[in-house]
């Protein structure tokens, strides 16, 4: 899978999250939340650095979302995530029943789509990255504040993020055993079709020899 580098990503109202999906386990969703009652209610993009990743916020119109990078995937991807998920977001609840759901109300309809952007952004990196470059041009550059999440959280304390990886290597080995099954299926194929051109072409080879032996099979 290629989301390795989008660990999290959640949409919340407020401090409410209301849908959220990650192929990980660790504490990054806990500290992502924590982050939610730091954050400023007015427009704007916020990233917040931790252990080498990297935590974005982009809050709009009362709804906040958020993923959680690597930091080596840089900025261009997770804000190009985070717009495209505002504009699924808002196309499918704008002025709609997400001003009043519940916390996690929203997860079973919009979890599968936070999965399908964070995957369909990094297959297409350089579709995105123009995207981001357009957007730039066109548009008002927001402020983006990057500040040390520690510093956000206000605690004392180091704090020291966990992403483990295991369910993720879990999906990637049945990855490899559904492409190696669909390999397996196109090699039989292939290897039947030749088998069936080699005996096509003996067969020819012994009607030309029947015929050339027996014209008209009148021997």
């Amino acid at each position: 899978m290629g989301q390795q580098k989008l660990i999290y990503s959640l949409v919340a109202r407020g401090t409410v999250v209301l849908a959220d999906y990650t192929e990980f386990k660790g504490n990054f969703n806990t500290i992502a939340s924590q982050c939610l009652q730091k954050l400023s209610a007015s427009n704007n993009r916020f990233t917040y650095t931790c252990d080498e990743h990297t935590f974005n916020y982009l809050v709009d119109n009362g709804f906040t979302y958020c993923v959680v990078a690597v930091e080596s995937a840089g900025r261009q991807l997770p804000i190009a995530f985070l717009e495209r998920v505002k504009d699924d977001f808002t196309k499918k609840y704008g002025g709609g029943k997400a001003s009043t759901a519940g916390p996690n109300s929203l997860k079973r309809e919009f979890g599968p789509k936070l999965k399908e952007q964070m995957q369909y952004c990094v297959d297409h990196p350089e579709e995105i990255s123009q995207i981001a470059k357009v957007k730039a041009q066109v548009s008002e550059v927001k402020g983006v504040m990057m500040q040390n999440i520690e510093k956000v959280l206000d605690r004392g304390e180091k704090i020291e993020l966990l992403v483990d990886k295991t369910d993720n290597l879990k999906s990637q080995a049945q990855d490899f055993r559904k492409q190696g099954t669909k390999m397996k299926r196109n090699m039989w194929i292939e290897n039947m079709k030749i088998k069936l051109i080699v005996f096509g072409i003996v067969a020819l080879l012994a009607l030309l020899v029947v015929l050339s032996v027996c014209p008209k099979f009148q021997c």
